[in-house]
């Protein structure tokens, strides 16, 4: 009996090798794969990746779970606690430290094509350790959108590359002027925005190289703030209660608001503004900086099918056809320096100027990370708006800032 399944196993092996028996002979394996930013507008998307990465290989079916950004972390930290984590997941930038601290990811080093063309920053984002713990998936990044009625109307010339803080201020206020429900600016002031601006002053950083101590309280933290502040001050930009529950994105939709710097994924929330409009590189403090967000792709350090994960990863990450997918759907934006994957992105209008997505890509700048990164965040963002309302000066909200960092990361 042992010798005939003996037998039978070789012929199954020969004639699979030679592409003449049913793929069932091969030995199926299943990875499950857990996503946020598929859900709920892009799952036939991922449907389309899927089927691909299954016909190139043979045997292995990807199995997809979602759910929404809100519940997606507690969720999956439930499951690495319990042992029961999917074989692959998406994982923020900000998140991707945490999990890697923590043992949670598999090394993929040298399971994955290091020739694959990621923008190296991107790739270099997700490592840790020296070690290539994620692959990036997509990336977006942050620009001045602005409304060119309203630069008509108030006689400016429209932002350029060059322009520094100082340039956007006296357009915001030659907008300002046309009328008292009509604001110049908008950038906010909080966590997201201040470190990116910090990175524009150039002199400003929230942590020392060696990370054991907060420099968020440095000179040039402060001025960076108090300029932020001043956008506020001098009544360029709505506060909360001007704004009267009105979002900032619908405020430029009103076409009440000159410039406002938000993310590209607003593309298609404001594609059908009743006026003109279009987006540039945001102005300098000191130098270029930008916003990087970026999504990654993590195999679990538990998975019972390791070459599998990483294969279906990496097919997610730099595939072709997930590129193409992506760009096509507006499904953000793969992580990879191949410009003819983005042509017709770049022939698509409004905004006219869609190169500058890319050109933002040669200043990016990622967010500081810890460990406990939501507690920075937080922290961060409430002594942030006890600035905003005056309780404290730039100086002393930051002074209790670096207080607040430097327990954090000991």
């Amino acid at each position: 009996m042992l010798r005939k399944f003996t037998a039978i196993w070789i012929i199954a092996v020969v004639l699979l090798t030679l592409g003449i028996v049913a793929p069932a002979l091969a030995q199926d394996t299943t990875i499950r794969y857990f996503t946020f930013s598929a859900a709920p507008d892009h799952l036939e998307d991922l449907d389309t990746i899927i089927a691909a990465f299954e016909e190139a290989n043979p045997g292995i079916t990807v199995e997809v779970e979602t759910a929404p950004f809100a519940d997606y972390f507690t969720l999956l930290q439930a499951g690495v606690a319990s042992g029961d984590a999917p074989d692959v997941f998406e994982l923020n930038y900000e998140s991707f430290v945490t999990y890697a601290a923590n043992d949670t990811l598999l090394d993929l080093s040298g399971l994955v094509n290091s020739d694959a063309p990621f923008y190296p920053r991107a790739l270099e984002a997700f490592q840790y350790d020296g070690k290539q713990m994620a692959l990036p998936a997509t990336f977006s990044t942050v620009l001045m959108f602005y409304n060119a009625d309203l630069f008509d109307q108030a006689g400016v010339e429209y932002p350029t590359a060059d322009w520094s803080w100082s340039d956007a201020v006296a357009a915001a206020q030659a907008i300002r002027a046309l009328g008292d429900d009509t604001w110049g600016l908008f950038s906010p002031v909080q966590f997201w925005e201040f470190y990116k601006k910090a990175a524009q002053n150039g002199e400003c950083s929230f942590f020392n190289a060696e990370m054991t101590e907060s420099t968020i309280n440095s000179p040039a933290c402060v001025s960076t703030l108090e300029t932020m502040i001043s956008f506020m001050g001098d009544d360029l930009m709505p506060t909360a209660s001007e704004l009267s529950g009105v979002s900032d994105s619908e405020l430029f939709l009103s076409g009440k608001l000159g410039m406002i710097v938000t993310g590209i994924w607003m593309f298609g929330a404001f594609q059908d503004a009743p006026f003109n409009w279009d987006v540039e590189i945001e102005p300098v403090i000191n130098q270029h900086a930008h916003h990087f967000f970026a999504n990654g792709v993590a195999v679990s350090a538990t998975t019972e099918h390791s070459e599998a994960a990483a294969a279906w990863a990496e097919f997610m990450a730099s595939s072709e056809t997930a590129a193409t997918v992506r760009v096509e759907s507006a499904w953000e934006l793969p992580a990879l320096n191949q410009p003819e994957y983005f042509e017709a992105y770049l022939s698509q209008t409004p905004p006219a100027n869609r190169a500058a997505v890319f050109t933002a890509l040669e200043s990016p700048v990622t967010p500081p990370v810890i460990e406990r990164q939501n507690e920075m965040q937080d922290a961060v963002n409430a002594l942030l708006t006890r600035a905003i309302d005056g309780e404290l000066s730039a100086q002393e909200a930051l002074d209790q800032a670096k207080t607040e960092l430097d327990s954090l990361i000991q």
